[in-house]
């Protein structure tokens, strides 16, 4: 991992010498989520895949996932990472938790999967629509996370304040441990299908998953982009036995500018040409495919993935 911004440039142009001479791998690393996501064995499935080219050395590191590794690939401090396309669309313009500071260095390499926009309800809240939140105790995912822009994203968007609700900022686990202990009513969880998190706690309460309306999805959609219709079908978790339409939006992976070309067009390569062994090492990653690659980057396209592309016959123009 690249531990410092000022040795970012030197470091890229030694890997950039020694892959183009063949003599030694490139070592990268590509920055996951906790243990108990999905980045996480997605990643290691990819370092191993890429790995299989000689030029390539990869590795997956655990890491606090959207917003965090953003930072770290935009600071030089790391090569590659999982995201979120809202959550670099926002680092790219500069906008929500990158308010006037535009991470103008993002690239993109691929869309892997959507993440699914999971509002979890107890039973006993009576919370059927978005404006049901009013009053009610809502975990809104950690502070500055990819899961609170959403869920800020979806409050503006339908007219809710957070100071109509009683919000609590929570990752995950939290969620779920004020659930088990009946300190929240409701709350937000992005990830992808099924979520660890959301498994363990069906098992112990009876809760329901909102779902949206045609009318209220259409107002999501067309004031936030990056968000697309998603269903969680029937029975991914239990208790919950009727299909839910939520938003979702697409995991990313990205790298920033100076990554040199040939590096990121061995990794693309690796990757897509080992396609079977990344497709088994989680559910949600059998939704990773060539041909969906290139829809819903909301950064522009490195040029080492483009060239991959271009060669497999994907239009990136």
């Amino acid at each position: 991992m690249l531990k410092k911004r000022s040795y970012a440039v030197l470091i890229m142009a030694c890997i950039a010498v020694l892959v183009t001479t063949s003599a030694f791998a490139a070592s990268i690393s590509i920055a996951t989520g906790s243990t108990a996501g999905a980045y996480y064995p997605i990643g290691g499935a990819i370092a191993t895949a890429v790995s299989k080219n000689p030029n390539l050395n990869a590795t997956a590191e655990t890491g606090n996932a959207a917003v965090a590794n953003t930072n770290l690939v935009a600071e030089g401090e790391i090569e590659i990472a999982f995201s979120q396309a809202d959550v670099t669309a926002w680092a790219f313009n500069g906008e929500m938790m990158f308010e006037g500071r535009p991470l103008a260095n993002i690239r993109t390499i691929a869309a892997l999967y959507p993440e699914t926009v999971q509002i979890v309800v107890s039973k006993e809240s009576g919370i059927t629509t978005m404006a049901d939140m009013r009053g009610k105790r809502v975990g809104l995912g950690a502070p500055g996370s990819g899961t609170e822009g959403d869920a800020r994203s979806i409050f503006n968007t339908l007219g809710i304040r957070y100071d109509e609700m009683d919000v609590q900022f929570l990752d995950f686990a939290g969620v779920s441990d004020r659930f088990k202990n009946n300190q929240i009513d409701a709350g937000f969880v992005v990830a992808g299908l099924p979520t660890p998190a959301l498994m363990d706690l069906t098992t112990t309460r009876d809760v329901n998953l909102l779902s949206f309306d045609d009318e209220t999805m259409g107002k999501l959609v067309e004031a936030n982009p990056f968000f697309v219709p998603n269903v969680v079908p029937a029975g991914t978790y239990r208790g919950i036995d009727v299909d839910v339409v939520t938003p979702s939006v697409m995991a990313l992976l990205i790298t920033f500018d100076e990554m040199p070309e040939e590096v990121i067009y061995n990794f693309t390569k690796g990757m897509f040409e080992n396609l079977d062994d990344i497709q088994v090492s989680y559910a949600i990653a059998r939704n990773i495919t060539l041909e969906n690659a290139t829809n819903g980057l909301t950064a522009p396209l490195h040029p080492g993935a483009a060239r991959y592309y271009r060669e497999a016959g994907i239009n990136v123009d």
